[in-house]
């Protein structure tokens, strides 16, 4: 068992492909966008995630990437301050931990420039169908001709097509959070200089924060909902619900939600937790956020993701080719940790994770 399709290339799929091609597996990459996709909100690299990031020599350069937040304000719906910190940002935890705070775009931009040359990453498709045969699966793209692998891995996120393909409807295993998020960049047309501001009026609010030295900004527009049928793919849509639910708002909300508008990677979606009795259907399995998605509200996705891909790689090589034996290993070693930080989201409904909870799942795994 050596030839692994990967779907999705984000953070799990391409981290995912680095460590299978460390241990000799020959890896293709399957991703529906056209390239590595660009934008997105500052995420966290926390604990033993810091190790995985360490172990692929990415460390120094991940320091470097991180956010620069001098600080935090929350303000009121009429823009009237109720705290601040100098010590701590509710994105990101406090100044002085060794956390890592960076863009997605940029830790997905080291992974995939660290696997481009050994990796086949085939951009521009996606796969229809999975059929188990005797020694592999053959697989059926959108555009490409079919073509069997040993092992196929769903990488691709909360709405995994794969995991629909071999477990089932989304509905079995998707745990709305009671929660919409929409996200977008734009100019700083505020001026916030390494200042991160947090706006809440009822059941809405955003965090609105600069990046890449000040130039651009980074807004999370958030609406507390019960589950709504839509059409993921209509964005205008989205934007009304939120700009609805905004409206009235004081301080910079007006020229905010003006900006979503017009925002080219304007992006919308639950905040959601995927929780399945087994991640592993004959030769498929599933990583990062297809599998366990913990949700932004745990702040721990990309710390699963990193996790999830190492320890995946490895018992797969210690397997030495028995799939149902490598899937079963990851599975004992992963859940654990994958349900500590789950528990991160839902232990204070409307606030942060306690910060003594963060602390103890973030290292809830052994890498050894």
């Amino acid at each position: 068992m050596r030839n692994v399709l990967i779907c999705g290339a984000s953070v799990a799929g391409p981290a995912l492909a680095y460590w299978l091609r460390r241990r000799g597996f020959e890896v293709t990459v399957v991703e529906r966008a056209p390239a590595p996709r660009p934008g997105g909100q500052a995420i966290d690299v926390r604990g033993v995630a810091l190790d995985v990031v360490d172990r692929m020599g990415l460390l120094e350069r991940v320091r470097a990437a991180r956010t620069t937040m001098r600080g935090m304000q929350m303000l009121d719906g009429q823009g009237n301050e109720i705290m601040r910190s100098t010590e701590m940002a509710l994105s990101s935890g406090r100044f002085d931990s060794g956390d890592v705070e960076l863009l997605r775009e940029d830790l997905t931009g080291m992974i995939y420039e660290s696997t481009r040359d050994s990796v086949e990453y085939v951009f521009g498709d996606t796969i229809t169908a999975l059929e188990e045969t005797g020694d592999g699966v053959l697989v059926s793209f959108e555009n490409a001709a079919p073509r069997t692998f040993d092992v196929v891995v769903g990488a691709d996120g909360l709405h995994s097509g794969v995991r629909a393909l071999a477990f089932g409807p989304e509905s079995r295993f998707v745990h709305h959070l009671g929660t919409y998020l929409g996200v977008f960049s734009a100019e700083n047309f505020l001026g916030l200089d390494d200042w991160q501001v947090w706006v809440r009026e009822g059941n809405a609010g955003y965090a609105v924060y600069p990046v890449r030295d000040n130039k651009e900004l980074r807004v999370t527009l958030g609406v507390e909902s019960g589950p709504i049928t839509h059409d993921r793919r209509d964005n205008d849509a989205h934007r009304r619900m939120l700009a609805e639910a905004l409206a009235g708002v004081g301080w910079e909300t007006p020229k905010l939600l003006e900006a979503m508008w017009t925002a080219p990677d304007f992006y919308f979606d639950a905040m959601a937790q995927v929780r399945m009795d087994t991640w592993s259907a004959g030769r498929v399995t599933l990583v990062g956020d297809a599998g366990y998605c913990a949700s932004p509200l745990s702040g721990q996705g990309t710390s699963l993701a990193l996790v999830g891909a190492y320890v995946l790689a490895e018992e797969l090589e210690r397997a030495g080719g028995d799939h149902v034996a490598g899937f079963a290993a990851y599975e004992r070693r992963m859940r654990p940790f994958a349900l500590a930080n789950q528990a991160l989201a839902t232990e204070n409904p409307g606030r942060p994770p306690a910060e003594e909870s963060t602390e103890r799942a973030k290292v809830a795994i052994s890498l050894d």
